[in-house]
């Protein structure tokens, strides 16, 4: 279900603190459990053919894997552009904001891309789901600098076109282990609808997992509050596929 354009209604701005990074985190505090790299996978080993076209379209998920209320998306939600198309003075904040925009968070692939988008009409929410060709090493480069940005962007301000001033946090989640080594982001953007109204907020779930060269990209939001459970559920189905596709392929060459 798309969310109508009723509900980036704005009139005044949201009064906000200037842009400021959060704290950044101690040098010697290890890594959360579920963010670890596991061992390396056979995917991973040299040689491995790039995927093809068919085994990425093969590896996404579908409406029937999350089953109701999900079904295929009528359109890009209007809080894609209403809110994400924003400016902020931080280069590694405004890169962000850039990447969640244009749907780039790994960049472009070295391979084969195959894309569902999927909507949640019960919470107005719209999640999409990527399987990218690419390369381990660059890859994990993305992940390193997704691991800065609760410290670097924990709390700052952005300005968009229609919605006027927005207070963005972002933070690590928790992810599943699975794959070879991922990372999880939770974005909330805040923004005033209304002159005298309460602040809404979007929520955005962002999660990357490399398996061996490839890449899966989840994102998940919402106008409130996200779905319960979506996100472990689609990266454990998915890169189950993605690992099964893989040795399907393997075993017939």
């Amino acid at each position: 279900m798309r969310v109508t354009a009723a509900g980036l209604a704005v009139a005044g701005l949201l009064a906000v603190s200037a842009c400021t990074a959060g704290p950044s985190p101690r040098a010697d505090a290890p890594p959360a459990a579920a963010d670890r790299p596991a061992p390396a996978s056979a995917g991973a080993s040299p040689g491995t053919p790039v995927l093809t076209v068919d085994q990425a379209q093969a590896a996404l998920i579908t409406e029937a894997d999350l089953g109701v209320p999900w079904t295929a998306s009528d359109g890009t939600a209007t809080w894609h552009d209403g809110l994400l198309k924003a400016t902020t003075a931080q280069p590694d904040c405004q890169r962000l904001l850039d990447a969640l925009y244009a749907d780039d968070v790994v960049g472009a692939p070295a391979g084969p891309q195959a894309v569902v988008v999927l909507d949640d009409g019960d919470d107005a929410a719209q999640l999409r789901y990527q399987v990218d060709a690419g390369h381990a090493a660059d890859l994990d480069r993305t992940l390193a600098w997704l691991r800065t940005l609760p410290g670097r962007c924990g709390r700052f301000t952005a300005q968009t076109t229609g919605s006027g001033a927005e207070l963005v946090q972002v933070a690590g989640s928790g992810l599943p282990v699975v794959g070879d080594a991922r990372q999880g982001l939770r974005v909330a953007v805040t923004w005033q609808g209304s002159a005298g109204a309460d602040p809404s907020t979007l929520t955005l779930d962002l999660a990357v997992v490399r398996v061996g060269d490839d890449a899966v990209v989840l994102t998940t939001g919402a106008l409130g509050t996200l779905p319960a459970d979506t996100t472990g559920q689609v990266l454990g189905t998915g890169v189950k596929r993605l690992a099964q596709v893989r040795e399907k392929g393997r075993a017939q060459a």
